[in-house]
């Protein structure tokens, strides 16, 4: 399975563009720029995408033409920009395109739609399972919300191949009974948010340091992280020491960030990056 970061910063990126920071200067300093957090699975699965994600995109030389499948986790404004529907259906012949994720967020797509589009809209919730296109995908629960509980998601995602990922953006730390739902996944690849570094204060729906490291811990001991798994922290922001620093913090856990155009090669035998 082929992953390619679109994006791998907080709501703000990452420098923030008003912010003199420490770490917003660190950032600029070693040139480690970070836009809102997206994939793009094998380009036929788009993980999220935030207004920044189809310009990115095209600047990493990436076509979203092939995409079919579009998981959104929840609509908060980095994660869903619905005005790429519009754009996309200006295209003759663009193609069908199923659009996954909770109702709420369908609801905010819908006005962008027209009645010819070919879109299909599937409103799922924590617990679903369903098959889209050639992938099997779990809809996991997140201790994350717009303006409900439910209305933010995780996607565990497995391909065609048998690689299965774990989308984990965004999200706080989770129940006991969460653990329970992924015991023995042995996942490839784990893409787990850090948004907020050593300020876990900020927020209880989001993970930092500390919980970050917690949550890799249990998902080891329930057998979800394996020494295989490639551990992969986005949705990083300027709450996160320098990028240098982050790096040797993120070792200690072992894990890595991920990097914007970074393309994250995944499954049994694969180990390029």
């Amino acid at each position: 399975m082929e992953v390619v970061l679109l994006g791998t910063g907080a709501a703000d990126g990452w420098p923030n563009p008003f912010c003199l920071c420490s770490s917003c200067d660190g950032a600029r300093r070693l040139g480690v720029l970070r836009g809102q957090t997206s994939a793009l699975v094998n380009d036929e699965v788009l993980i999220d995408c935030g207004p920044e994600a189809p310009g990115s995109a095209v600047r990493l030389g990436r076509s979203l033409a092939s995409v079919r499948h579009l998981l959104i986790t929840h609509a908060h404004a980095d994660h869903l920009g619905p005005q790429a529907l519009l754009f996309r259906s200006w295209v003759p012949g663009a193609g069908e395109l199923e659009v996954v994720g909770p109702a709420d967020a369908l609801e905010a797509c819908r006005p962008w739609v027209g009645p010819d589009d070919p879109v299909r809209f599937v409103p799922v919730a924590a617990g679903d399972r369903l098959s889209v296109g050639a992938y099997e995908v779990r809809v996991l629960p997140a201790r994350h919300r717009v303006f409900r509980d439910g209305d933010a998601v995780l996607y565990d995602v497995t391909g065609p191949d048998g690689t299965r990922l774990l989308w984990a953006s965004d999200t706080g730390p989770w129940d006991e009974e969460w653990f329970t739902a992924v015991r023995g996944a042995r996942f490839d690849a784990v893409f787990l948010e850090e948004t907020l570094g050593d300020r876990e204060e900020i927020s209880p729906a989001h993970l930092g340091l500390a919980r970050f490291d917690a949550m890799l811990r249990r998902l080891r001991e329930v057998g979800a992280v394996d020494e295989r798994t490639d551990v992969v922290a986005v949705h990083l922001g300027h709450h996160n020491p320098p990028p240098d620093l982050l790096a040797g913090r993120l070792r200690e856990h072992g894990a890595r960030a991920g990097v914007d155009g970074e393309v994250v090669r995944c499954g049994r035998g694969t180990t390029s990056r």
